[in-house]
């Protein structure tokens, strides 16, 4: 799954790593470093501009809200459940279908978090002991530095109990698609840890590499057979993963200091 992520890169890296024609500075986002749902965040889409007589899309970097709230929800409140949409059935969950059709984006980030029980906390579950699992945080990234490009979906939904001029009457939501983990090494992995992305947990956000990037986003795409083909995952062997402070557990911790590596697990969080 995707519950927590990293996105530092200012617009205007972003705006020419990903050929950004249009972006409004006054929707810039300060560099967040523990990115939870239902925070405003950074997507790459392609869609024609409002009220614009070129119907042609324009590549836009817009901030929409982390967690999906479909058009025909009478209410916004389980947009911050729906954060991940998982590639093997994105395609006939009703919640889904049509934004994947129609209405698909690409997050940026640094890397993900995820969280890993340790052992000797399992054993303690195993044994239906009562204390609560203490999990160790590893950080998630592509090993040569480049942006960690997270297939998303994105979707309208307009609040009925507003005006039509109220700034709020809509809503911009999306959410990440996940795929299975890798079980193939990493490219770097942790001195004493996992060695795929699989040993930290099942699943992974579905990374998209540059050569799908146009494909992924082109709103003429509308087949949903074709768009699966878009859902494999990338080639193996382009990931690093190392553990960070459990201080990035609170979501009220920010800062770079959270994905510091750390030379191996905390205490009492041993893998």
């Amino acid at each position: 799954m995707c519950g927590r992520y990293a996105a530092s890169r200012r617009p205007e890296d972003l705006a020419g790593i990903f050929e950004i024609e249009k972006w409004e500075p006054e929707e810039t986002l300060e560099p967040d470093y523990n990115v939870a749902p239902t925070k405003e965040v950074y997507a790459v889409l392609d869609r024609p501009l409002k009220d614009a007589d070129d119907p042609r899309p324009v590549r836009q970097l817009r901030t929409l809200k982390w967690g999906l709230v479909p058009s025909w929800s009478k209410t916004p409140e389980g947009g911050a459940r729906m954060i991940n949409a998982r590639a093997e059935t994105v395609h006939e969950k009703p919640s889904y279908r049509r934004a994947f059709t129609s209405r698909r984006c690409i997050l940026p980030a640094d890397g993900y978090y995820e969280w890993v029980t340790g052992t000797q906390e399992r054993e303690l579950e195993v044994e239906g002991k009562k204390k609560r699992p203490r999990k160790q945080p590893y950080f998630v990234t592509p090993a040569d530095g480049s942006v960690f490009a997270m297939a998303g979906l994105y979707e309208f939904w307009r609040d009925r109990t507003l005006p039509d001029d109220h700034p709020q009457a809509w809503w911009v939501t999306c959410s990440v698609i996940t795929t299975e983990a890798e079980q193939s090494p990493l490219a770097v992995a942790p001195a004493e840890g996992p060695r795929a992305l699989a040993d930290i947990h099942p699943r992974m956000p579905l990374m998209l590499t540059p050569d799908r990037w146009d494909a992924w986003l082109d709103p003429s795409r509308t087949d949903a057979d074709d768009l699966r083909e878009l859902l494999a995952p990338p080639p193996a062997g382009l990931m690093r993963a190392y553990p960070v402070t459990t201080a990035v557990s609170n979501v009220r911790n920010n800062g770079p200091d959270l994905l510091k590596e750390l030379e191996g697990p905390e205490e009492g969080t041993l893998f």
